[in-house]
């Protein structure tokens, strides 16, 4: 007899069928036992009346793998109106170890680091469950809205041969002899594409060997990247990330029920040194502190009722040697950040496009030429105006769920302490 889900039961009133899956609890009444089995779509509760299927029933514990065949019967008393009765269990795996945690109960009482070290088993619970539905729906409404706005998805490497970002927060590798590293950012590689399809996007791990323990960070997460050609400077770059996140918001709420916040029309956009004087920052702070970044995040609250805020026009300093200058004022960007409830997930801006530019920036970073020549080469074929954004995916589910950390959204995160499981 072919399985059906628990969602399906209903479809099958006083039919005899199959569902397997977990067994999420079990209540031993004097008269009667109930069996919660748990699926990829729910929960099933079964009747046990017979008393050699008690005994059975008495001698698993939660966890443990079944098949149940019975009868499909309506019941006002059971969740969802249903329920199964006559059962006949069949054991596919058997739990014989103590589990560290209940899964059943509403929350886990286990702390974060017992959940990590037990992660196979966390990650069953329905609120870990739903961080992970919630980051499937926010990466498909990406590539939806995307792909609706000639956006052709690509994938590129993951080794490379030189650092993203001019920096030293990179993890080096052994490459049959070379020297390699893991890839901060997939950005050499979607602009050289902007190349090819004018617009692009990527989907995949990068890889920060900061050495920040804090609850916003971690060693490898997943970015959401867009890059688009021919744009004017880095406001068409928004305008493009605010209806994706608009799609990407719709997406989540419709295929998984979690209310989401109201993407503005147009978010508001505060330039850098207006950002900090809202925040309360001292003259001269060069960047955004996580502080001001709460603070500026209830001010777009308060005076904007938006959970969204762009701050425009970082320093140059502060931004990646690819970064386009503000025309106006060459000591700014043309780069953006997008705040999310206070919180940053977006980095984003217009890039060079000149082949000598890139000569320019890369000297007078005191950076050598050679080991970004693939890079390069690229630009002196020719490459339009061009920019993009990175969506940090674990951050903006962290805050989707007000939750504290983005461990909790994360299926086996990797930070400075946690290499396993």
């Amino acid at each position: 007899m072919q399985r059906i889900l628990s969602t399906q039961l209903a479809e099958h009133a006083h039919e005899t069928v199959t569902i397997a899956g977990w067994i999420h609890r079990r209540r031993l009444l004097k008269s009667v036992a109930f069996l919660i089995v748990r699926d990829a779509e729910g929960l099933s509760q079964v009747v046990v009346e017979a008393p050699e299927t008690r005994a059975q029933l008495e001698a698993l514990t939660e966890e443990s793998v079944v098949e149940v065949t019975a009868t499909v019967t309506p019941s006002e008393q059971a969740p969802g109106g249903i329920e199964l009765t006559g059962p006949r269990i069949h054991v596919l795996s058997r739990v014989d170890v103590p589990l560290p945690f209940e899964l059943h109960r509403p929350a886990l009482s286990a702390s974060l680091p017992t959940q990590l070290d037990h992660a196979a088993l966390a990650l069953r619970h329905p609120r870990r469950r739903l961080a992970l539905q919630v980051a499937a729906a926010a990466a498909a409404g990406f590539r939806t809205a995307l792909t609706a706005q000639r956006f052709v998805e690509i994938h590129t490497p993951k080794i490379v041969g030189s650092s993203t970002e001019s920096g030293a927060d990179v993890f080096a590798i052994d490459y049959f002899g070379r020297p390699g590293y893991l890839a901060q950012s997939p950005q050499f590689y979607k602009q050289l594409m902007v190349g090819v399809f004018e617009r692009v996007f990527e989907v995949g791990p990068v890889f920060r060997a900061e050495p920040s323990d804090t609850a916003r960070h971690l060693a490898q997460y997943t970015s959401l990247d867009a890059e688009m050609g021919f744009v004017a400077d880095h406001r068409d770059v928004m305008a493009t990330l605010t209806s994706t996140l608009r799609v990407m918001m719709a997406t989540i709420a419709e295929s998984v029920g979690v209310e989401t916040p109201k993407v503005p029309s147009e978010i508001p956009a505060v330039p850098f040194a207006e950002a900090l004087r809202i925040a309360g920052a001292p003259a001269g702070e060069g960047d955004m502190t996580p502080a001001y970044e709460r603070a500026l995040g209830e001010w777009a609250r308060r005076e904007h009722d938006s959970a969204f805020v762009y701050v425009t026009g970082y320093p140059m300093r502060k931004r990646p040697f690819y970064t386009h200058p503000d025309p106006a004022d060459p000591a700014y960007s043309n780069g953006f950040d997008l705040l999310f409830g206070g919180l940053e997930i977006v980095t984003g801006g217009q890039r060079l496009h000149r082949y000598e530019d890139y000569v320019t920036a890369l000297t007078a970073a005191g950076e050598p030429l050679e080991p970004y020549a693939g890079y390069l080469d690229g630009f002196r074929y020719g490459m339009p105006p061009h920019g993009g954004w990175a969506i940090g995916l674990e951050r903006l589910v962290t805050r989707l769920l007000g939750l504290a950390n983005v461990r909790e959204v994360t299926a086996f995160p990797r930070d400075l302490h946690r290499i396993a499981p």
